[in-house]
């Protein structure tokens, strides 16, 4: 486990001197990782720093609100709606790895358009060890590792939990201070809602997505899953009231996990998966079933693409 004090001194220590009396935007997008890296480097450069949260429509239910909420002592915090450019970039795109890369570059763009505009050099991101092994042994590729394009408009990319597991990067947000809803959060994909999609992304999909997340999410606080949400897989029969629908397939799936790197699906009291099926084909009118993802990591990954 990582000397959390020590960690923090030789990060900051490492963004100064990687950026100098240049200015820099971080990736932010609410999550552990992210957040320990813009605090971090906030704290390192003061208003050097320019955070960025690009809402890209493939984000958990009220992330935006909460973002703007919980980083408005960052008063240069600049909130990007892209989500018809990412949708329209994302159209026609059913590959995983294509996803990936398209997701990356329209972050990049989102990114270098931002640096232009406040004259930064250096881009900021979250990058954490897993990140980096799944993207360098050809598991996936990370949006902000195997998904970035050759070639980016900045002097110099600075990655300063680059080395550390998950559980090790909550040890450095608590010493942070960071809030609770901040440093004990569930995991959530770079990519979004996108890799919670099989084949192509549309708005209809990811609202399906989002909306069947929040009931997971909310039904199985209570197990405590290291990771928990819903993918939409496809299409298949259904009946509502007297008549039959052809809707939308949601899979749920809870694991436990140290680093993400193995997980194994939780066991899950049949009442309460009842009740989460029953409030997503309830709450949804286009989802026809709802089925349980038992599979552990490996032979699977956490996400779906």
């Amino acid at each position: 486990m990582v000397e959390t004090e020590a960690f923090i001194d030789e990060a900051k220590a490492e963004i100064r001197e990687a950026i100098g009396d240049a200015n820099a935007v971080i990736a932010l997008s609410g999550g552990v990782d992210s957040s320990v890296a813009a605090t971090l480097a906030y704290e390192a450069v003061g208003d050097q720093l320019t955070p960025v949260y690009v809402d890209t429509g493939l984000m958990r239910k009220g992330e935006t609100e909460e973002i703007r909420e919980t980083f408005s002592f960052m008063e240069s915090l600049r909130v990007i709606e892209a989500q018809e450019r990412f949708f329209d970039r994302l159209a026609g795109v059913t590959d995983p790895e294509e996803k990936r890369h398209v997701i990356g570059e329209g972050f990049i763009d989102e990114f270098e358009s931002v640096a232009n505009d406040v004259g930064a050099d250096y881009l900021v991101q979250g990058t954490i060890y897993p990140d980096r092994i799944e993207s360098e042994g050809n598991i996936k590729s990370h949006h902000n590792v195997g998904g970035l394009p050759e070639v980016v408009d900045f002097e110099g990319i600075v990655e300063p939990v680059r080395d550390l597991y998950k559980d090790e990067v909550r040890e450095v947000a608590r010493e942070l201070g960071l809030e609770e809803v901040i440093s004990e959060r569930m995991p959530f994909p770079g990519p979004g809602l996108a890799v919670r999609i099989v084949g192509e992304v549309t708005p209809e999909k990811a609202d399906v997505a989002r909306e069947s997340t929040h009931v997971v999410e909310e039904e199985l606080e209570e197990y405590d899953p290291w990771q928990a949400f819903a993918a939409v897989l496809g299409k298949a029969t259904g009946v509502k009231g007297d008549n039959r629908v052809h809707g939308w397939v949601v899979a749920v799936r809870s694991v436990e996990s140290r680093d993400g790197m193995t997980a194994r699906a939780q066991e899950i009291d049949w009442s309460t998966l009842q009740r989460i099926q029953s409030r997503i084909t309830g709450e949804n009118d286009d989802v026809a079933r709802v089925v349980y993802d038992v599979t552990h990591k490996p032979p699977a990954t956490i996400e779906y693409e």
